[in-house]
């Protein structure tokens, strides 16, 4: 009887509870159609139920299925206008349709349902989004040529001007703040960045543009970064205006923040377009070195006024309180 008590308690040790696991659908065991939007959506970056606004005058659409179209079947078409919202109903690859393979179905509402060619959709629409909205207007290639000239032009012009005056200017005769040179190397950074993308991650900006979110911890690292140097630019921008309210007077506190405004559109578009020939990589390093070093040598404040407080970069009357400084 002993010996069949510690043969049963042998085989209690060696066995074991099979537990098969909470009983739940497999998540990978999807349809053919399912599997199919997974992978347009990955590489199209937009699926069914995704909102589009029209951008262009019209848009057109054909009311019959895709398929017809490719054989020169009669098909009716409807039109859609600018400020129109679509929503994705519907997706079709055609391999036979020598214009464009994939065509989407879109709707206006039940009445203005149809299909175009994913080519003519997406340059006559954009994302129903006001960032992606955002990120339209500036990357339109004529408006950036347009800005580009206006900018350059106005800045000379401003910059010869405060020049000839003698006025405070960033980078020339700066005013005793590190606020303002800080927003141009921001600004020449993050232009960097932005070209940088454009180069060599132009799939996960694309993906950025039809997700976008302002919060750069959602984001891949080099996207993140760009987000981070808006908000940068942002914050040191309204320090800067701060400072300029509080050590210029009115009239020469605007006239040095129009000049500001020009610098950065300079700096703005000679990064943007140096980056893309990788000429921008050379000109960054270069360009921090010499801002910090004119900062350091005539916008530094080396003295403060011993009555008021407010930093001097030489001795001499206070322009605040008009205290005289030995």
């Amino acid at each position: 009887m002993h010996r069949i008590l510690e043969y049963l308690l042998g085989l209690l040790l060696l066995a074991s509870c099979y537990n098969p696991g909470r009983q739940t659908p497999d998540a990978w065991n999807l349809t053919e159609r399912q599997l199919d939007s997974i992978s347009f959506y990955t590489t199209h970056h937009y699926t069914q139920n995704f909102n589009f606004i029209v951008t262009s005058d019209t848009l057109s659409l054909v009311s019959q299925q895709p398929e017809e179209h490719p054989f020169l079947l009669q098909t009716d078409t409807l039109t859609v206008r600018r400020g129109d919202r679509l929503v994705v109903a519907d997706v079709a690859i055609l391999p036979v349709d020598s214009v464009d393979s994939v065509w989407v179905k879109v709707a206006r509402d039940q009445a203005t349902i149809g299909w175009a060619h994913e080519s003519s959709l997406l340059s006559a629409v954009s994302p129903d989004d006001p960032i992606s909205q955002f990120i339209d207007f500036f990357s339109d290639t004529h408006m950036l040529i347009s800005l580009a000239i206006l900018a350059l032009v106005a800045a000379a012009y401003l910059i010869r001007r405060l020049l000839r005056r003698h006025s405070k200017l960033v980078h020339f005769n700066d005013i005793p703040s590190p606020y303002p040179v800080l927003l141009c190397l921001l600004v020449a950074s993050s232009a960097t960045l932005y070209a940088s993308i454009q180069l060599f991650g132009s799939e996960s900006w694309r993906h950025y543009y039809y997700h976008p979110t302002l919060n750069p911890f959602a984001l891949p690292f080099h996207i993140g970064l760009f987000v981070t140097s808006v908000w940068s630019i942002l914050i040191v921008g309204l320090a800067a205006l701060d400072d300029v309210r509080r050590l210029l007077p009115l009239g020469e506190g605007v006239l040095y923040v129009l000049g500001l405004a020009g610098v950065c559109s300079v700096v703005y578009v000679v990064f943007s377009v140096s980056t893309l020939y990788y000429i921008g990589y050379l000109l960054l390093p270069i360009y921090v070195v010499l801002a910090f070093r004119t900062y350091w040598r005539s916008g530094r404040a080396r003295y403060r006024c011993g009555k008021c407080g407010m930093p001097l970069q030489h001795k001499g009357r206070c322009p605040r309180c008009g205290s005289v400084n030995g």
